[in-house]
C-alpha cells in the first residue's frame, strides 16, 4: 500500500499591526476630509441664501425709497411748496492735479483722504470736519454726490481690497468675509449697502477699499479740471455731477 503524501499545514500570513493601524488612519482621515468638504459645501449654500436674501431687501428698501421721495415731490408740486432734500451723507472725491506746487497743508490732507495721485478717488462721510479738509484742497480734487448706480459702478469696475496690506480685486465674498465679517458685511452688494447708506461701519468699510484708479480725464477737460466748478471747471464741489465723471472714468 502506497504511503500517502504528507499534508503540508499552511499559515495564515497576519499583516504587520503597523499596517492595520495606518490603514484605519486613512481611512479616519478620508471620512473627515468628506464631512468637512459636504459641513464646507452646505455652510457655502446657506451663506449664499443669506446674501441674496439681503440684496432682494436692499434693492427693496432702495425703490420703496426712491418711490417715497417722488411721492413727497408731487405732494409739495400740488401744494406750492418746495421739496428740500437731505443734506448728501456720501461724498465721492477725485483728485485732479499732480504734486507740484501743492502747499504742504494741502498735501498732508491729500494725504489723509488717501489721494495719493492723480485720477484716485475715495468715499467720504460728509461731516464738518471733513467738509473743512475738502475746502482747503479744492483747487486740486473735485467731489460731489454719489448715485447708487455710481457706488454700484466704481465696486463692481474699479473696487479693490486691502487684504494682509496688498491689493486684493473683490472676487470673491469669502475675501470680504474674512476682512469685514466681524462687522457683519459679507459680500459685494453689503459693502454697497454701507458705503450708499454711510452705516454704521462706513469708517472700517472704507478703509478696507484700496483707493479708486480711475482712468485719465479726457484731454477735452484738461485745461478746465484746475478752474472751479462755479467758473465752468472741475475742481471743487460739483453736486450729483460727479456721477458724470465717474461714468467717463470708472
Amino acid at each position: 500500500m502506497a504511503e500517502e503524501a504528507p499534508v503540508v499545514q499552511q499559515n495564515n500570513i497576519l499583516e504587520p499591526e503597523v499596517i492595520l493601524k495606518k490603514r484605519k488612519v486613512n481611512e479616519r482621515t478620508r471620512l473627515e476630509r468628506v464631512e468637512a468638504a459636504l459641513e464646507k459645501k452646505q455652510s457655502q449654500n446657506k451663506k449664499k441664501n443669506i446674501v441674496f436674501k439681503r440684496a432682494e431687501s436692499f434693492v427693496k428698501n432702495y425703490r420703496d425709497g426712491e418711490r417715497e421721495r417722488l411721492r413727497l415731490k408731487r405732494v409739495a408740486k400740488k401744494t406750492g411748496s418746495a421739496l428740500i432734500d437731505e443734506e448728501p451723507k456720501l461724498l465721492f472725491c477725485i483728485r485732479l492735479a499732480g504734486a507740484r506746487n501743492i502747499p504742504p497743508k494741502a498735501r498732508k490732507v491729500l494725504q489723509l483722504l488717501r489721494l495719493a495721485s492723480t485720477n484716485n478717488g475715495v468715499f467720504v462721510r460728509n461731516t464738518k470736519s471733513t467738509a473743512n479738509m475738502l475746502k482747503l484742497v479744492e483747487p486740486y480734487v473735485t467731489y460731489g454726490v454719489p448715485s447708487l448706480k455710481s457706488v454700484r459702478e466704481l465696486i463692481y469696475k474699479r473696487g479693490f481690497g486691502k487684504i494682509k496690506g496688498q491689493r486684493a480685486a473683490l472676487s470673491d465674498n469669502a475675501l470680504i468675509e474674512e476682512a469685514l465679517g466681524k462687522f457683519d458685511v459679507i459680500s459685494i452688494e453689503d459693502i454697497i449697502h454701507e458705503l450708499y447708506n454711510v452705516g454704521p461701519h462706513f469708517k472700517e468699510v472704507s478703509s478696507f477699499l484700496w483707493p479708486f484708479k480711475l482712468s485719465s480725464i479726457k484731454h477735452s477737460l484738461i485745461e478746465k479740471k484746475v478752474k472751479h466748478y462755479n467758473e465752468g471747471g472741475k475742481a471743487g464741489f460739483c453736486g450729483e455731477d460727479i456721477n458724470d465723471l465717474i461714468k467717463e472714468q470708472a
